[in-house]
């Protein structure tokens, strides 16, 4: 577990980009990362299934805290999807080597799915993209897999590390490419009170209003 006593949620995901896009808005958080079954049920779309593991990772950190820990929950979940397939996160070379290539050169569609439990319930919300890839070489999957890089991503790549040199175009949200949606986060955020102002103000204290009128 990390994060301060001031805390405001619990992040259920041991993710450092999750934990560096939430401390981005000035999100205080602990981390406590959970397990869940992450196998695809039978027919189950995509966009239905990251939404559904978003859910169930809050939902089980909720149903973990004690009542003196108790803070709303936030769990996350990214996929990769290409020809209606998710592509998941490679194991070795050989599966990596394969995604890669099916990305090569074609377009595919990224979906991060972020959730919020409290006492009130649990809401959840989706960020669809579009990823292109331009036309990749042997030798280049090669030196990317040998870099570390792709081992714990989906889909084998990166958008915020040397994957980058592989994107065309993106349409849609970089930050829930790399894995935490800024917009969708902050509507959840919402709904327990916080708001940009209010994390400005906490982390530089309250500043006068600016002058704008003419000088006398």
């Amino acid at each position: 577990m990390t994060g301060s006593s001031n805390s405001l949620i619990w992040l259920a995901s041991g993710s450092p980009r999750r934990t560096a896009l939430l401390a981005q808005l000035g999100v205080a958080h602990r981390v406590r990362p959970v397990a869940v079954d992450e196998r695809v049920r039978p027919g189950e779309a995509p966009r239905a299934y990251v939404q559904r593991l978003a859910l169930e990772k809050a939902e089980a950190l909720w149903a973990q805290l004690p009542a003196a820990e108790r803070l709303p929950v936030l769990g996350a979940d990214t996929t990769v999807t290409v020809d209606g397939e998710i592509l998941g996160k490679p194991s070795d070379f050989p599966e990596c080597e394969r995604m890669l290539r099916r990305l090569s050169g074609r377009t595919h569609e990224v979906c991060t799915a972020v959730a919020l439990r409290d006492a009130q319930g649990a809401d959840v919300r989706l960020s669809v993209s579009t990823v292109t890839f331009r036309v990749l070489q042997p030798e280049e999957i090669a030196a990317y897999w040998a870099s570390g890089e792709p081992r714990d991503k989906a889909g084998g790549y990166a958008v915020q590390g040397l994957g980058a040199l592989f994107i065309e175009h993106i349409a849609g949200s970089y930050s829930g490419i790399v894995g935490l949606p800024l917009y969708e986060t902050g509507a959840l955020l919402a709904r327990i009170g916080w708001s940009l102002a209010r994390s400005v103000t906490s982390a530089t204290g309250p500043q006068a209003p600016a002058h704008t009128g003419a000088g006398g």
